[in-house]
């Protein structure tokens, strides 16, 4: 399969293909003597899958090493349950970190409608 028709069916941009091939989510694809990349079936499976754990809110590098992981064989719900489990703290952690700052943005704009601007620094509240 050509480029073009893995990324239609992947969904995703060629460029995409491009850059999950070099990051090493996508096995090098063989060449035809034309220079075309040939993928097999495979290829469009494993973009949906990367996109997945993306969307899971694994970083590329944690998409990689889950991937890897798969590959070597074994991998199992108890062996990997481990990588979720640090998504969610990463997840709590910036949840936590943007309910800090919405407090503080929350009560910057009571201020200002109170005639207290925090955003008028040097110059006189109107």
């Amino acid at each position: 399969m050509k480029i073009g028709q893995v990324a239609r069916e992947a969904g995703v941009a060629v460029d995409t293909v491009r850059f999950y091939e070099r990051r090493g989510i996508l096995p090098v694809a063989e060449r035809r003597p034309s220079g075309y990349r040939i993928f097999d079936a495979a290829a469009v499976e494993r973009i949906q899958m990367a996109k997945a754990l993306q969307e899971l809110g694994f970083t590329l590098d944690e998409v990689v090493d889950a991937l890897t992981s798969h590959d070597q064989g074994g991998a199992t719900c108890d062996s990997e349950r481990w990588r979720l489990e640090a998504v969610v703290d990463r997840l709590d952690a910036k949840i936590a970190e943007l309910t800090r700052a919405r407090q503080a943005a929350a009560e910057s704009l009571q201020d200002c409608q109170a005639g207290r601007c925090r955003l008028t620094y040097g110059h006189a509240d109107h």
